[in-house]
C-alpha cells in the first residue's frame, strides 16, 4: 500500500486536498479545517520543490497540522475578561457591613468590586459585625458569603 501510495501520491494531490479542507472550511468555520487544508498545501509546494516520499510528506503533513491546530487553538482560547461576571472577584474582595451580622443571623456586606455580579450580598461572620466595619471574603458558600474582619496592619 505504502508502495502504490509513494508511486501515485503527486505534490499536487495535497494541494487539491488542501483546497478542499479550505473550502469545506468555509462551511464548518471551526478554524480546524483551515490548518489542516493550509498544511497540506505547504506540504504540496515541499513536495514540488524537493524529492520525498509519501512517508516524507504524511510526516510533514501531520507536523504542520498539529501546529496549525494548536497555534488556532491558543488563539481561540485566548481568555476573555470582564468586569461583569461572575468570575470578577477573589477571595480576599473587601466590603463593608451594611447590616449588622450577629451570628449566627445573616447580615449584608457591600463590596468594593461586583461579587457573583453584585455589590450586596447576604454574609455571614464567626464574630459579630456592626455596621460599617471593614470586611473581606474568605469563603462563599452557596448563596452566602462568609466574611472576617480587615486587620489593621
Amino acid at each position: 500500500m505504502l508502495d502504490w501510495l509513494n508511486a501515485n501520491v503527486l505534490w499536487w494531490h495535497w494541494v487539491i486536498l488542501g483546497m478542499v479542507l479550505i473550502g469545506l472550511e468555509t462551511m464548518a468555520l471551526t478554524f480546524l479545517l483551515l490548518g489542516i487544508g493550509v498544511a497540506a498545501i505547504l506540504t504540496g509546494t515541499l513536495a514540488y520543490l524537493f524529492d520525498l516520499s509519501f512517508s516524507a510528506e504524511l510526516l510533514i503533513w501531520s507536523i504542520l497540522s498539529t501546529l496549525f491546530i494548536v497555534g488556532w487553538w491558543r488563539f481561540i482560547r485566548q481568555k476573555t475578561v470582564t468586569q461583569s461576571g461572575q468570575a470578577s472577584y477573589r477571595v480576599d474582595t473587601k466590603g463593608t457591613v451594611t447590616e449588622g451580622i450577629e451570628p449566627p443571623q445573616r447580615g449584608k456586606v457591600l463590596f468594593d468590586i461586583p461579587v457573583l455580579g453584585n455589590r450586596e450580598w447576604p454574609a455571614f461572620a464567626d464574630e459579630p459585625l456592626s455596621v460599617g466595619t471593614k470586611v473581606q471574603i474568605v469563603d462563599v458558600s452557596g448563596q452566602l458569603i462568609k466574611v472576617t474582619p480587615l486587620k489593621e496592619d
